[in-house]
């Protein structure tokens, strides 16, 4: 069956997003989302993502993520708004704030200037069982956590934001071994379903450098869902103030967050690259 789709990406973060609600619902399994993700043979691209309609009236989208290597995942901050431009720019909804449900939360979405989406992510969630954890060293809550890689300590604050996250604070972000790092704590057995990593390198208390290491995908241009990450835990270490620029390889974000249990704001652009059809 040919499938119609689009290509977006949010810094560099880039998605093949599918309309499911002007063409019929779809179901791809593990093989068929790894083929179309092959940069090579396929469309190539970070995250699949499937726009339909709300089965209830808490939101006006359901938006399905799926990463590269086919698992379906809870959220994704860059995808999220990525498909709210789609839906203007479709004219799926004239609404001006959108409120798209991914697989934990429903997110309120506001178009920005020069191709730009504001997202409410919603508050992190520092609490154990929030389920990233289930090692009896981490039975409860810490500002912070210790594990060890390759014979040093490290310091790492864990947390959801719809889905799992660990950051660390460390210098030297340009030539620090993301890869290598990343995989041992995504390895950790305290994490049983993987975690993103984000290494954050805080240049003053309005400005951050940031590499995230995603699970599925490996090093990514960007990760917005990891910006808000990195934006909490520094609030909640009091080294950063209440809105932040955080630079990633493919872009800058802007951030905003008061602290507490409310919302991270996220804002950044969100781009349409070209529509295809694909059998």
């Amino acid at each position: 069956m040919a499938v119609h789709f689009s290509k977006m990406h949010g810094l560099g973060n880039d998605f093949m997003l599918i309309n499911a609600v002007r063409q019929p619902a779809i179901k791809p399994d593990r093989k068929q989302i790894c083929a179309w993700a092959d940069r090579r043979l396929g469309v190539g691209f970070d995250q699949l993502l499937i726009l339909a309609d709300s089965p209830d009236h808490q939101a006006d989208f359901l938006l399905q993520i799926y990463n590269a290597d086919g698992g379906e995942v809870e959220q994704c901050g860059n995808g999220v708004r990525c498909a709210a431009r789609y839906v203007w720019r479709k004219r799926l909804s004239d609404k001006p704030q959108l409120r798209i449900a991914t697989g934990r939360r429903v997110v309120a979405l506001n178009a920005g200037k020069n191709c730009s989406v504001c997202a409410d992510m919603g508050p992190p969630d520092f609490s154990p069982p929030s389920g990233l954890l289930d090692d009896a060293d981490y039975s409860s809550e810490q500002a912070a956590y210790c594990c060890r890689i390759k014979g040093q300590s490290l310091r790492i604050g864990v947390l959801s934001m719809g889905n799992p996250h660990a950051v660390l604070v460390v210098e030297g972000l340009a030539d620090y071994a993301v890869d290598e790092i990343g995989k041992q704590i995504q390895a950790l057995p305290c994490f049983p379903r993987s975690v993103n990593v984000g290494f954050m390198q805080i240049q003053d208390r309005g400005a951050i450098d940031l590499r995230v290491f995603e699970r599925g995908v490996g090093e990514t241009r960007a990760c917005a869902s990891g910006a808000c990450a990195a934006m909490a835990v520094g609030r909640r270490w009091g080294l950063l103030d209440e809105r932040v620029t955080a630079r990633l390889p493919g872009g800058a974000l802007a951030l905003s967050h008061s602290g507490g249990g409310e919302g991270v704001q996220q804002c950044g652009a969100a781009r349409l690259v070209y529509d295809g059809l694909i059998a």
